[in-house]
């Protein structure tokens, strides 16, 4: 099961509920997917699915507050903290090798992840909340269609 939000700018979200979901996004993200998490604490696997055509820095400083804020407050321990960084970064920056743990993630390259400070914002989290759906994708369907596209 996937969790899926909408930004306040239209974008599609998505969230894995458990490590083995977040594996499910791992595997079958898109070109155009930004992926967020907590860093150095375990916290839900986010990704923005931008727009074809668009880069990083198309991305709103109020749309990378939202999902660093949405990963926040879905870290266990991160949800406790006043602040936490989240790093963000493509999807296909992500490195996953078969020695890894569920859910466990790298880098190709670091020097291309970003990060942000992010604060508890209880009315963003609760904004996104209320476009909140659960959904069981075919996400490995969904990445072939991508990939026919080119």
């Amino acid at each position: 099961m996937v969790f899926f939000f909408q930004s306040s700018e239209g974008y599609v979200v998505y969230m894995g509920k458990d490590k083995y979901e977040n594996e499910d996004l791992i595997k079958y993200g898109l070109p155009e997917d930004v992926w967020f998490h907590v860093e150095n604490l375990s916290s839900a696997h986010v990704y923005l699915r931008m727009k074809k055509g668009q880069v990083l820095d198309d991305v709103s400083t109020t749309t990378i507050e939202e999902m660093a804020t949405l990963t926040k407050a879905n870290s266990i321990e991160g949800c406790k903290k006043h602040e936490v960084y989240v790093t963000y970064t493509k999807w296909k920056n992500l490195n996953k090798t078969s020695d890894m743990e569920v859910g466990a993630i790298g880098f190709k390259d670091s020097k291309r992840c970003r990060r942000v400070k992010a604060f508890k914002n209880n009315g963003i989290v609760n904004a996104l909340n209320r476009s909140k759906k659960e959904e069981y994708p075919d996400l490995h369907s969904l990445q072939m269609e991508r990939a026919r596209e080119f």
